[in-house]
């Protein structure tokens, strides 16, 4: 599922920037531990890259519920 087939097929902006901002910022935080201060401060990047892999999961799901009740025509739900 990426941003450019969920904004331009699936016509779903909010979602879909959500999406796109969290997956990048799993990245960013698991870069950022690698580069950690302190062994606390790694343990804490990481909890959050963690939270942000929740949120993708969560998103996803509404998507796909969401998806699941508007779809019309010839579309198929998002898997």
């Amino acid at each position: 599922m990426s941003y450019k087939f969920l904004c331009e097929e699936k016509r779903e902006f909010v979602l879909s920037k959500q999406l796109l901002r969290s997956g990048t910022s799993v990245g960013a935080n698991t870069r950022e531990a690698q580069n950690a201060e302190s062994r606390m401060d790694f343990v804490h990047k990481l909890a959050i890259a963690q939270k942000e892999c929740d949120e993708i999961l969560t998103t996803k799901q509404n998507l796909k519920n969401k998806n699941s009740t508007l779809i019309t025509d010839n579309s198929s739900p998002i898997k």
